[in-house]
């Protein structure tokens, strides 16, 4: 009986509600502190709360321009917990998604007149291609080398931010313009609004699409199987008969394509051209946002909207309420150290009390 007892607390220790409770009790925290510090200027936390709220959900527009900001920051934040649950971390989702958006924007220029069900999925399967390679060379380094995928992913974000910065400025750039952008993509490879009166396209389908997926393939297939063994235990993975190397090159190119989406999606479906320097930061809060969805699919996309909210929200707070932008990035930065330190004792509760406990009365009775 203890032994089951043993096995059911593991499961809810790992996936189970306290993977929910422990962002939300983060994000608590986070608003408390913050609420500290907008005091202490002067402020009034809760003004300064109710305008970031309605900045973000307050009405249709402001919660469209939240769902478009979650978008991009789901599908990197998805990259990171795929590439994470397979026993490496893909710190590459910027220099990804910014060489999608070249490849999708050149099949969008290069190629007008192509019928849309044949010039949007091309752009679309430009993009993943060409992410899927980026990430594929750490991952080839990491599973045959034994490369730090780390800094290898960190260093292919600035060639992946310059490659942007040439394009727009040399081959891509519109004609008789001075502004490092492109021209306008044919409206062929625009991703269509879903929303009428709104600029929400359809990437926000593809983003739930790829979440059900992937929650799918990690706890419901051999091969989803594979990739969370290797990712807790690469040796005993090796020894149980799994291709660890060949998990860990398509998971990090998965993990490439699926960052690939965010990239694509701005440019088909927001901007319609590529621009210097478009999406700044979304590669780097995806470890954030993975961290605060708990490294789950489900948790992500809450985490991701989270962000997008954060993000929409913080100039109506700063305009209304006298509240400088720099809180919102407070909140997320003490919700994430928050998860951090409250899911490692949260591991060393468990393994002291129940694990000592259980092992004790196993060792009791033998």
């Amino acid at each position: 009986m203890n032994t089951r007892l043993s096995a059911w607390l593991k499961i809810f220790n790992r996936e189970g509600w306290g993977a929910i409770l422990t962002p939300i009790l983060g994000i608590i925290f986070g608003f408390a502190v913050a609420a500290l510090v907008i005091f202490q200027q002067g402020k009034d936390p809760l003004a300064a709360y109710k305008e970031l709220f309605l900045g973000s959900f307050g009405d249709l527009d402001s919660f469209t321009f939240t769902l478009l900001r979650f978008i991009p920051l789901a599908f990197t934040g998805l990259a990171v917990t795929l590439a994470y649950r397979g026993g490496v971390f893909n710190i590459g989702a910027e220099g990804q998604l910014y060489v999608a958006a070249l490849a999708s924007t050149w099949v969008g220029v290069s190629m007008p007149g192509l019928p849309v069900f044949i010039h949007l999925p091309l752009a679309l399967f430009a993009g993943m291609v060409a992410g899927a390679l980026f990430a594929f060379i750490p991952g080839y380094l990491k599973a045959t080398r034994n490369f730090n995928e780390i800094l290898i992913t960190i260093l292919m974000n600035y060639i992946g931010i310059n490659l942007v910065g040439l394009a727009v400025n040399n081959f891509l750039m519109e004609p008789n313009q001075t502004a490092p952008q492109s021209s306008l993509i044919a409206r062929s490879a625009w991703l269509p609004f879903i929303l009428p009166g709104t600029f929400l396209h359809a990437g926000l389908i593809l983003v739930f699409i790829f979440a059900l997926l992937i929650y799918y393939i990690l706890w419901h297939t051999t091969w989803g199987y594979e990739i969370r063994s290797v990712g807790t235990n690469r040796e005993a993975a090796r020894y149980g008969g799994v291709e660890v190397k060949q998990v860990i090159i398509l998971v990090m190119t998965a993990s490439g394509a699926l960052a690939s989406f965010a990239g694509s999606s701005e440019i088909l479906g927001v901007q319609h051209r590529l621009l210097e320097n478009f999406m700044v930061g979304y590669g780097y809060d995806a470890i954030a946002v993975a961290l605060l969805g708990g490294l789950h699919p489900f948790g992500t996309l809450l985490a991701a909207l989270f962000f997008g909210a954060l993000r929409n929200g913080a100039n109506s707070m700063q305009i209304s309420a006298g509240v400088p932008v720099a809180i919102v990035y407070i909140i997320q930065a003490l919700a994430v150290l928050s998860i951090i330190g409250a899911t490692a004792a949260r591991k060393v509760y468990f393994q002291v009390w129940f694990g000592g406990k259980i092992n004790g009365s196993h060792s009791g009775r033998s």
